[in-house]
């Protein structure tokens, strides 16, 4: 990174509420970016791969909740970094790359060299600054994260190919039916303001497209229903793939950690990898203790600062404790995330599992599960306010909010 003219602005895509269904029931009453994993906001992860660039001087979040669902976390964010963070609310769908475009005039206000675009629900190491040095040393538009995965696995994401001296992308496919590539677009990129050329260039083509004169009513008719509003522009589909070959993008691959965080199941496994990097980035984060005056820790452990934890507890490996949480006697928890207010009794057993805000588990009682975080059931999940009852066992099952159980459970879900 050279000279100080070079400021960077950060815009991460938190999505809406109607795209979090997936997430669900733990979406229902928060919002899925502000979810913890590791003990911190979704949000918050790709905020602080952020914070480590040069010269960053604004990072903006765009999505389709309410202002005042993130006016706390944001104004916290901001003073707790020293950076300014904002929230800008989308008015309609615009796309991954309109609705960058949306927004330019703010975006721009602060006159970035570039622009980094980062999705919230990629769980990565965000190597950012590696990847800005290589995107100037590129001289490209653009520089994509790339990633290596198993070629049974790569259909379900965008599949690239680049040049394997200079790295310039030379093919991009979204979601291909048959196999391009084992290397995958991990939604984290970076710009110069450029961009805002090539997504004005789509739109302008789609108004000339559908100013086409004299058409005829069934040619209008299915022009209109097969073409994309002229303001809606895909970032992948109409930005990454055109301009492949051209010698305006670049790719970056990461040797790190990288998931996509679709489903409670995905945000326990990627609860566990924030906790492993703690050990590099935050290790004061991390819990320890030997069952002597506090709970014996078993690998990386968060324990939010407020919760009380019984020193005969035995906690992890792969556990997040959130606020005010009361963990009593002789308590195993492992691979799981405990939310805020959860009372866990005297001898209960939380295994690959998620326990809702304010639920409570009883003495003797297991909430478990085989811990496949790709299957519907392979955690299990208590949603809001769910008490279970002492000596019951819950088993690969999700329990929607306000339900009490006193009765085992196995593989089920309770609505």
């Amino acid at each position: 990174m050279g000279s100080s003219e070079e400021r960077v602005v950060a815009v991460i895509m938190v999505g809406g509420p109607t795209k979090g269904t997936r997430f669900r029931p733990l979406s229902l009453n928060t919002p899925k970016p502000l979810f913890p994993l590791a003990g911190q906001p979704m949000v918050h992860h790709p905020i602080s791969g952020c914070k480590r660039i040069p010269n960053l001087a604004q990072i903006y979040l765009v999505g389709f909740y309410e202002e005042r669902e993130f006016a706390l976390y944001v104004s916290s964010i901001s003073n707790e970094l020293r950076v300014p963070v904002r929230y800008l609310k989308e008015d309609k769908p615009h796309g991954s790359a309109g609705g960058l475009y949306n927004f330019r005039d703010l975006i721009m206000e602060d006159n970035p060299s570039h622009i980094v675009l980062l999705n919230c629900d990629v769980c990565c190491s965000f190597p950012l600054p590696e990847m800005l040095e290589a995107h100037i040393r590129y001289g490209g538009m653009g520089t994509i994260l790339v990633i290596k995965v198993s070629a049974e696995s790569a259909y379900q994401f965008g599949e690239l190919v680049a040049d394997p001296v200079t790295n310039e992308l030379l093919h991009y496919t979204e979601k291909p039916e048959t196999f391009v590539s084992d290397r995958i677009n991990c939604g984290v990129y970076i710009f110069t303001p450029d961009i805002f050329t090539a997504i004005q260039g789509v739109s302008t083509q789609r108004k000339e497209r559908a100013d086409l004169r004299r058409l005829s009513s069934f040619e209008a008719l299915q022009l209109a229903t097969r073409s994309l509003p002229k303001d809606f522009v895909r970032l992948d589909q109409d930005i990454l793939s055109p301009l492949a070959g051209k010698k305006q993008l670049y790719t970056y691959e990461t040797t790190g950690f990288w998931e996509q965080i679709k489903t409670p199941g995905m945000s326990l496994k990627c609860s566990a990898l924030y906790l492993s990097q703690y050990q590099f980035t935050s290790p004061n984060l991390l819990a320890n203790g030997d069952g002597t005056k506090s709970a014996t820790i078993i690998g990386n452990v968060y324990i939010h600062p407020s919760a009380k934890v019984h020193p005969t507890a035995k906690i992890g490996p792969n556990v997040s404790i959130s606020a005010n949480a009361r963990i009593g006697a002789g308590v195993r928890l492992i691979s799981c995330i405990i939310l805020d207010d959860v009372e866990i009794k005297e001898n209960a057993v939380v295994i690959h599992a998620i326990v809702g805000w304010k639920s409570s588990v009883g003495k003797w009682s297991r909430v478990q599960a085989v811990g496949d975080f790709n299957a519907k059931l392979g955690i299990t999940i208590l949603g809001e306010a769910v008490a279970v009852e002492d000596e019951v066992v819950v088993v690969n099952s999700i329990v929607l909010p306000n339900k009490t159980l006193n009765v085992s459970v196995q593989e089920e879900i309770i609505l």
